[in-house]
């Protein structure tokens, strides 16, 4: 008579490990955003089976159908997705079926520019009854060093159904399920890096969930870059948008200055780029957007409160980015005035919503402060964006507007250029229109009185 193979720690491993390297590890995505999404698509691109999970029913209802909701991401790409049997549900108890958990929701700021975990913490929630020996739990999502190992793995623990605990790297062989933290390094737009061509950070709670990340990942990737832990993860992203933050915060001060002083800063940021080491550009704006740049250096200044430390490069850069709405309005009130007119009552046109060039893209996105903060003032506020037919309510906003065309543009006192698309034709909207305040040095090379640039 044959006994049965106990279920251990190391056999679970074994198992795991033959069935991500044999692309028969069933993959969950939780979360089917701008970041959910594509690493789906890329899954099963190399043919693994893969289930998306998002809570939002509309979402599962379009993928289910064979259509998309991110611009950048073709109806065809999902249809080829669906008969490599990609499939979408909001039934967590589907997670039973699947091997490897990815997790990809929102880590957004509160009103307070507090971290928001409540993602984080409901979605473990959701997943810790449905959790089973020898699952492997990814955290994607952006937020301070100890999330994973604080927040994630305790809910995980408490909640199942079965006792197991996260393998910690001892001896037991008990039962475990494994757990890592792999920062997304989405970049919306991007067009010139293959998102396989990114590197891919992974940091394991013990080796064994490190192996499993790094070989899960290393089936998409090209490039697995291992460190030490889950915070150590945390914080290497932290620390790529917190170096993104500051340089851009430092160029946009120094944009201001160069204002007053009657220099061109973006003559000056290519001058500068010609010098072959110890320069990289990074480009003054009206604002910071996005999911990353905004919102993750808070989440470290917040974290390091718990240090009695204080993280002042950081926030005296979130003031400077975080002004820059401020002096995009101030801008428009002097232009207007030189053309004898008050912002009061003045009809301004803002052109791009999105946080940045040509992405369907609102998230914390300086064109919605800088309406806000034009209507506050009295000013008419119409847009336009070839990505966004309507703007309605989101977190912080409740604009309720549509699409303006283009074909008009000498009704508008003001036309506003927020974020640069390129399909934007700005000899045009410059000839066209009888101001033009320019944010981005989008109408480089025009020479008109007409133009602005702030």
């Amino acid at each position: 008579m044959m006994t049965a193979t106990p279920t251990t720690s190391t056999n679970l491993f074994s198992a795991l490990k033959s069935k991500i390297e044999e692309k028969r590890s069933g993959v969950a995505i939780i979360g089917l955003g701008y970041v959910g999404l594509p690493l789906a698509l890329l899954y099963t691109e190399q043919r693994f089976p893969v289930t998306g999970f998002d809570i939002d029913q509309r979402k599962v209802a379009t993928l289910d159908q064979g259509g998309s909701y991110i611009f950048r991401i073709p109806a065809t790409d999902i249809q080829a997705a669906k008969a490599q049997g990609f499939s979408a549900t909001a039934d967590y108890s589907r997670l039973q079926q699947m091997d490897a958990i990815i997790i990809c929701v929102p880590t957004p700021l509160n009103e307070y520019h507090e971290p928001d975990l409540s993602y984080i913490t409901e979605t473990a929630k959701a997943i810790a009854p449905h959790l089973r020996a020898g699952h492997l739990v990814i955290l994607e999502s952006t937020t301070y060093p100890g999330t994973t190992e604080e927040i994630l793995i305790p809910i995980l623990e408490k909640g199942n159904r079965q006792g197991l605990k996260a393998s910690r790297g001892g001896n037991s062989d008990e039962a475990e399920f494994y757990v890592a933290f792999s920062p997304e390094r989405e970049d919306p737009g991007n067009t010139s890096v293959a998102r396989c061509d990114i590197p891919k950070v992974v940091g394991g709670l013990d080796a064994r969930a490190s192996d499993l990340s790094a070989a899960l990942y290393g089936a998409i990737f090209n490039r697995v870059v291992r460190v030490s832990s889950p915070a150590a993860a945390e914080m290497t992203k932290l620390l790529e948008n917190i170096y993104r933050c500051v340089n851009i915060a430092l160029v946009n001060e120094l944009k201001l200055l160069s204002l007053r002083m009657g220099i061109d800063i973006w003559e000056v940021i290519e001058a500068a780029s010609t010098k072959p080491f110890g320069f990289q550009p990074f480009y003054p704006g009206p604002g910071l957007g996005g999911h990353c740049i905004p919102v993750d250096p808070f989440y470290l200044s917040w974290k390091a409160k718990e240090w009695d430390f204080r993280t002042r490069f950081i926030e005296l850069a979130g003031e400077i980015n975080t002004n820059m709405p401020y002096h995009v309005l101030e801008s428009v009130v002097r232009a207007l005035n030189q053309h004898k007119k008050a912002v009061n009552g003045s009809r301004v046109l803002v052109l791009g919503v999105a946080y940045k060039k040509d992405i369907d893209d609102l998230r914390e996105s300086p064109a919605l402060a800088i309406i806000e903060l034009l209507q506050k003032e009295g000013a008419q506020v119409s847009y336009n964006d070839p990505y966004f037919p309507t703007v309605g309510k989101g977190r912080k906003y409740d604009l309720q507007m549509k699409c303006a065309p283009l074909d008009n543009l000498a009704q508008y006192d003001c036309a506003l250029i927020v974020t640069d698309h390129s399909n934007y034709d700005y000899a045009r909207i410059v000839r066209d229109s009888q101001l033009v305040v320019d944010t981005r040095n989008a109408t480089r090379g025009i020479k008109s009185p007409k133009i602005v640039r702030c």
